[in-house]
């Protein structure tokens, strides 16, 4: 069985010029500016992403579904979206909860670039 890890590598890195670094300690991807991290038990939460949002997204996903979604520590402020993977996880929409994520920061030219593939 693939590890979340590898299988958010996957769906973070093929998206147009990402790059993977380490930051605070976690696994980080970013395309220009920071889109995802990835946050283990480790960091003291749960097996989850912390994922870049547009407004009002995080809310609403907290408030509808609790369970899998929740405002991450430091970065939650910032409508960021706590995203479990230690629950029963539908990769398909992980892979769009990432891709939205990258939407919200990478450079118009590379939307363009994403949306015409």
């Amino acid at each position: 069985m693939t590890e979340p890890l590898d299988r958010v590598r996957e769906i973070c890195l093929a998206l147009p010029e990402v790059t993977e670094k380490l930051s605070h300690g976690a696994p980080t991807w970013f395309v220009k500016k920071t889109f995802v991290s990835f946050s283990d038990h480790a960091h003291g939460g749960p097996l989850a992403i912390w994922c870049a949002a547009e407004a009002g997204a995080q809310e609403e996903a907290v408030e509808k579904e609790p369970d899998r979604f929740y405002r991450p520590p430091y970065v939650g402020v910032r409508g960021w979206l706590g995203v479990r993977l230690d629950v029963d996880v539908d990769w398909d929409e992980i892979a769009a909860i990432i891709e939205e994520a990258y939407r919200q920061v990478a450079p118009k030219r590379l939307l363009v670039e994403l949306d015409e593939r």
